[in-house]
């Protein structure tokens, strides 16, 4: 018998240690998941048992919860679609760009109305508004203020128009910032009410 083919007999303690050394071999570590990868199988294991828990209470499974998660997702689009953009008008400044007079902004308005574009008329009027307050002393030139700050402010001072300016705030808002349709008929009632402030006096 060869000596090769006799068995070594080693202790208990040996045996581990020659266990640990092996198991050490980078090649062993190399084989095993990254602990990102770890982590990312423990998510999707967590989420699918979540699934199949939710499943369970939803008529169909798995497909009843699909299609309720889809109508989720479809009622939240469109809220975000219809009022989203609102809800961001109370941030938003009336001017933006350089300055222009009240004058520039008529002429503007007038412009975009010739064109058919509406919404940048409205914009404008609205503009030449507010600037032909500020002109006339009564509001106070300052840059930022926001169409509800406008129709507060002016309301405050010319009482006689108040509703008309907020009626022509909320145009704007939701014209430019809400992309409503507007109409011939709600642009000249913001240049009547344009020129109907150039006469008034606080």
């Amino acid at each position: 018998m060869n000596n090769t083919d006799i068995p070594v007999d080693i202790g208990r303690d040996a045996a581990r240690d020659a266990a640990v050394r092996e198991l050490s071999d980078p090649a062993y570590q190399d084989a095993e998941p990254s602990l990102f990868v770890r982590f990312l199988n423990w998510l999707v294991d967590r989420f699918m048992a979540l699934l199949e828990g939710a499943a369970s209470v939803v008529p169909g499974g798995i497909a009843g919860l699909v299609v309720l998660l889809a109508l989720i997702v479809a009622v939240i689009v469109i809220i975000r679609l219809r009022v989203g953009k609102l809800a961001r008008t109370a941030s938003a400044s009336v001017f933006t760009g350089r300055k222009l007079t009240a004058a520039d902004h008529r002429r503007a308005a007038e412009a975009a109305e010739a064109q058919g574009d509406l919404a940048e008329a409205v914009r404008e009027r609205f503009r030449a508004i507010v600037r032909g307050l500020e002109e006339r002393g009564v509001l106070d030139e300052r840059s930022g203020r926001t169409v509800d700050e406008v129709a507060h402010a002016a309301g405050a001072r010319l009482p006689d128009y108040a509703n008309a300016l907020r009626a022509a705030a909320r145009l704007f808002d939701d014209v430019w910032y809400g992309g409503r349709e507007t109409t011939v008929d709600e642009y000249r009632r913001l240049v009547d009410l344009d020129l109907a402030l150039d006469g008034a006096r606080r």
